[in-house]
C-alpha cells in the first residue's frame, strides 16, 4: 500500500474507531505524560494529496523508551505507537505494525518524517539538546528554529504549541496541552 493509501487508512480509522479500541497499556510509575489535543497537516505535494490528523494525544516516557497514543473525542485509543531501543510498535484495530524508529513509523503513515524525540521537550516549550537551536530574536514571536522546524511558543502561557516545517511539502503540528 502506497503511503498515502496507509495515511488514508490511518486517518479514516481515527474517524471511524468511536466503537473499536487498541487493548490497553499499563503505565510505568516513572513515566512523565503529556496529554492534549493535536492537529498535524501535510501540504499537498506533486504526487500526494494532502493530509491532516486531528486526535487527541497521550505522550508517555522519553525519546528512547515511551508511547503516543491517539485518541478520538470519545477517549477511544484508535492508535498506539510503543517503542524502545530498536523497535517501534503501532497498534491500531487493523492490527499490529512494526517499524525500526519512531521517523519510520511517521514516514510510513504519513509521508513524512517527524521529529518525534523532540517534541517531548517543544511541547514543554524548550528546544530539544540532543541538536542545535536558534532561539527566535525580537520582534519575532517567541520560539527556536530547530531540525528544519520553527517553533512557536507565542501562545505558550494558554498551553498552545505550534511548529511549522517550510521545506516542501509544508508540515504544520500543533497542539493544545492538557494543563495538569
Amino acid at each position: 500500500m502506497s503511503p498515502g493509501g496507509r495515511a488514508a487508512t490511518w486517518i479514516l480509522s481515527l474517524g471511524l474507531a468511536a466503537c473499536a479500541g487498541v487493548p490497553p497499556h499499563t503505565a510505568r510509575d516513572d513515566d512523565s505524560t503529556l496529554s492534549g489535543r493535536l492537529a498535524l497537516q501535510v501540504e499537498a505535494a506533486a504526487s500526494t494529496p494532502a493530509r491532516s490528523v486531528n486526535a487527541a494525544f497521550e505522550l508517555q516516557g522519553n525519546a528512547q523508551s515511551g508511547r503516543l497514543s491517539l485518541l478520538t473525542p470519545l477517549g477511544n485509543v484508535v492508535a498506539r505507537a510503543l517503542w524502545e531501543p530498536g523497535q517501534v510498535v503501532l497498534n491500531t484495530p487493523q492490527g499490529e505494525s512494526r517499524f525500526a524508529d519512531m521517523a519510520s513509523l511517521s514516514r510510513d503513515m504519513l509521508g513524512e518524517s517527524l521529529p518525534v524525540a523532540a517534541l517531548f521537550d517543544w511541547l514543554r516549550g524548550r528546544p530539544w539538546p540532543g541538536a542545535p537551536f536558534v532561539r527566535a530574536q525580537p520582534p519575532a514571536e517567541p520560539g527556536f528554529e530547530q531540525l528544519g522546524w520553527v517553533v512557536s511558543l507565542a501562545r505558550f502561557d494558554e498551553a498552545w504549541i505550534s511548529a511549522r516545517r517550510e521545506q516542501a511539502p509544508g508540515v504544520t503540528f500543533r497542539a493544545k496541552m492538557d494543563r495538569p
